[in-house]
């Protein structure tokens, strides 16, 4: 009796077996297992880009800009069906909000690291964009930033640095150039936000002013979050400038540009690409019109793709193009179009490639030089009228 007994244990236990194995399998319809999903190589063609701006703050708005241009791009790519060395691939867009926050900016640049970007457009400023640099060069991860003018960003030495914008030692040029040859300006009072940009850009102002024989009457410095000029601009009346310079961001230039008027200050204001925006003239109001700013590269109407990809912007955003965000459409461009010749999206393979960029894009020909500028960088100086921004002048960029 035992040991039929046994025998029947054995045989009810791998019926059970065979129940569990049959309850296992995945029903028709029914997604596959993890292993099964790896066999047939679903992540393997998934290529990774990262891309980072404030999307929080002040200045969000420019920050979803960027992510809305880097949006379309990958929507584009994966439209065409890209092949990258004779495979079909699947782009991705990884985001990242930095906050306008250096310290922010060096923590999701590590994540995007973490994450396994192939490449990574932004950041936004240059207060975050150069601390960020050093963790995608310690990681071999190409880094296009679509809006940093700080010519630091560049002068590090790193292979992985590169930008599709001018930088501030052409806008400040420029600008000043602009600002006493054009308006024949000579007294000249500047504010900065102690930024890296505000500061650098006033920086290179100051010295293509005085390089141009005008004088520099009054040195002022605000942070990124005042909205409270009136003691700065008190000090500055005094001192009866022709023109007011502003280094710094829209969030602040537009109630600085208030409180002009209401003190009664007849100077006009001029400033850079930081606040070249449709917000600025929301911001100052009436205040707006009139003054002056500048943009890194050549005017939306001499753009080559400019009007079709502003007309699939609205449709899909529902608002206008703030400023950065053609240059963020073209950074992805060039980081796949390096991919494409290298038929690899490793960024150890592909990463020489970036630095041979030949590219017609949508806001203009992209070639880099040995730093990783972009060749023959223009400025395009604006003047607000009837509330809108109208082209005065461009410098440099000629399209291939």
């Amino acid at each position: 009796m035992n040991k039929y007994a046994r025998l029947s244990l054995i045989a009810t236990a791998a019926l059970a077996m065979v129940a569990c194995s049959k309850q296992e399998q995945p029903a028709s319809g029914q997604a596959a297992s993890a292993p099964a999903q790896a066999a047939s190589g679903g992540d393997s063609s998934t290529v990774k880009i990262g891309q980072v701006s404030p999307m929080s703050g002040p200045i969000s708005h420019l920050g979803k800009d960027n992510e809305y241009g880097a949006k379309l791009a990958i929507e584009d790519l994966n439209a065409q069906g890209v092949e990258i060395g004779g495979k079909k691939v699947k782009f991705e867009l990884v985001s990242e909000d930095d906050q306008g926050d250096p310290k922010i900016g060096t923590q999701v640049a590590q994540r995007l690291v973490d994450a396994g970007v192939v490449g990574v457009v932004g950041h936004l400023n240059s207060g975050t964009t150069i601390p960020a640099s050093k963790i995608y060069s310690d990681a071999g991860i190409p880094q296009i930033s679509p809006s940093a003018t700080n010519p630091d960003y560049t002068k590090q030495g790193f292979k992985t640095t590169f930008r599709v914008i001018a930088n501030d030692v052409q806008q400040g040029k420029a600008l000043g150039e602009f600002a006493t040859k054009e308006l024949k300006a000579k007294k000249i009072a500047i504010i900065d936000d102690r930024t890296a940009y505000g500061q650098g850009l006033a920086d290179q102002f100051e010295g293509s002013v005085k390089a141009n024989g005008a004088e520099v009457v009054k040195r002022e410095f605000t942070n990124n979050t005042a909205t409270d000029f009136n003691a700065i601009l008190t000090s500055i009346k005094s001192t009866k400038p022709d023109l007011v310079f502003y280094g710094g961001m829209d969030a602040q230039a537009g109630p600085l540009a208030k409180q002009m008027q209401r003190l009664g200050i007849k100077a006009k204001l001029m400033g850079g690409d930081g606040w070249q925006t449709p917000e600025f003239i929301k911001l100052a109001g009436d205040a707006s019109d009139g003054q002056y700013a500048s943009s890194c590269g050549i005017s939306r109407d001499k753009m080559p793709g400019f009007k079709a990809f502003d007309d699939k912007f609205k449709k899909e955003f529902n608002t206008d193009v703030q400023i950065y965000a053609p240059f963020e459409y073209d950074a992805v461009m060039v980081l796949v179009d390096a991919m494409k010749r290298a038929k690899s999206s490793d960024p150890k393979v592909y990463l020489p490639e970036v630095g041979k960029t030949d590219y017609q894009g949508v806001t203009g020909h992209i070639a880099f030089d040995d730093k990783g500028d972009i060749k023959n960088g223009a400025v395009t100086v604006y003047q607000v009228k009837n509330g809108k921004w109208e082209v005065v002048s461009t410098v440099g960029g000629e399209a291939k």
